[in-house]
């Protein structure tokens, strides 16, 4: 029988359930939390994969092993493109690059690092680590180009963009770092509730603005030359009596499309807000930490439950929902081509249509979770596992691929 531990509520038991250690405690008891943890435990297994007729074939195109993982540590390590170089680091200080069309591994490094965030941009790879280090690698061949320490761990990938970094550490402050030489250009300061989920969501440039979600529910936008602040929203405010029930931070990445940011909360609201103010367009219920995808005119979006939602994206009207995947600690939803795909605990790709959100394919690249929204570039798709296993997948040559 699978086993996790059974907390008061639903959302705490996803919680407990997908993301060991996900909860940041700033300053909140241990035994203020157990009293959230009875003893039984009647929580509900992830729901059976159901059977269905595929309509398209998918295909490995390459596969390798980039490291140990982060299955212990529950590190969102997600490849990335530097050019044509599929990047991707590992917790145990492994950082590996590949083309992305053969899989040739171009360079491997083996660093001294304990490696808890990457991503980066104009050439460089930016690397933040659990005790605060941030180190800038050239994209090409993996030399060192400069080495910084902020105030405390790494959790949020970061982002580049006109010769600065932006990345966060998560004890409430965001930073804008020379990309030249790692020097600090600006830093921004906000509050932390007692409680929180353990991670941060990646800050988005956008019209040389920094977006970022905060936690108790608040989206704000920087300036990305000097970090002022453009302009602060609410999307959704704490309510409840107790800490738990006024936890509703945003833990992932807001998605900027068409002048719009659409971004959700957990245990609150999804909206769409304009870019150039500030303004809040619509807003409708939904609890989310996996995120959002946004293509055209529908947002895609995992829920708490594990539910795939397809939205419009100028109302948040509902289009359809998937419910056969409940409890399977889905990633977000990534676009690709008539489709969307997520990954689950088992280490599954599911490939959803758009039009209808039917199963159409199904991979498993291993037997280890996937946490990281796959990758899509040229048609390609790249999924990594917990167990440090990446592939690159494709439709096969002859599938359906027009709905």
């Amino acid at each position: 029988m699978w086993k996790y531990p059974q907390v008061s509520g639903t959302w705490i038991r996803q919680l407990f359930f997908t993301l060991p250690l996900f909860l940041g405690l700033g300053g909140i008891g241990c035994d203020m939390l157990r009293e959230y943890l009875p003893e039984s435990d009647t929580s509900e297994p992830p729901m059976e994969l159901v059977k269905f007729s595929p309509e398209i074939a998918v295909e490995v195109l390459w596969s390798a092993k980039v490291g140990k993982g982060g299955k212990d540590h529950y590190l969102q390590l997600s490849p990335f493109v530097i050019d044509d170089r599929i990047i991707i680091a590992d917790y145990s200080g492994q950082v590996s690059a590949f083309n992305a069309s053969t899989g040739e591994q171009f360079w491997k490094l083996k660093l001294d690092l304990a490696i808890t965030s990457a991503g980066g941009g104009d050439g460089l790879i930016i690397l933040g680590t659990e005790n605060g280090l941030v180190e800038a690698l050239n994209g090409e061949e993996g030399s060192k180009v400069w080495q910084t320490d902020l105030s405390s761990e790494i959790l949020s990938t970061p982002s580049v963009d006109d010769g600065v970094v932006v990345i966060r550490s998560v004890d409430g402050l965001v930073y804008g770092l020379d990309a030249s030489n790692g020097s600090r250009l600006w830093v921004y300061q906000y509050s932390i509730p007692t409680l929180t989920l353990r991670g941060t969501a990646d800050p988005t440039i956008a019209d040389d603005k920094v977006i970022v979600g905060l936690p108790g529910g608040k989206l704000v936008a920087l300036s990305l030359k000097d970090g002022q602040l453009l302009w602060e929203r609410t999307i959704v405010a704490p309510r409840g009596r107790t800490e738990l029930d006024r936890l509703v931070d945003i833990d992932s990445k807001p998605i900027v499309d068409g002048g719009y940011i659409y971004t959700v909360t957990y245990n609150g609201r999804i909206a769409a807000v304009w870019l150039a103010d500030g303004d809040i367009f619509w807003t409708r219920e939904m609890s989310s930490y996996a995120g959002l995808n946004v293509e055209g005119n529908t947002i895609y979006v995992t829920d708490t439950e594990d539910y795939v939602w397809a939205l419009e994206s100028r109302t948040g009207a509902s289009l359809w929902r998937q419910s056969k995947l409940l409890r399977r600690r889905l990633t977000a939803p990534i676009p690709y081509q008539n489709y969307i795909v997520v990954g689950d605990l088992a280490g599954y790709l599911h490939w959803l249509a758009k039009d209808d959100g039917r199963f159409v394919a199904r991979l498993q690249i291993g037997k280890a979770g996937i946490i990281n929204t796959p990758l899509v570039v040229n048609d390609v798709l790249y999924a990594n596992s917990e167990e440090g296993v990446l592939k690159a997948i494709k439709i096969a040559s002859g599938s359906k691929v027009d709905s």
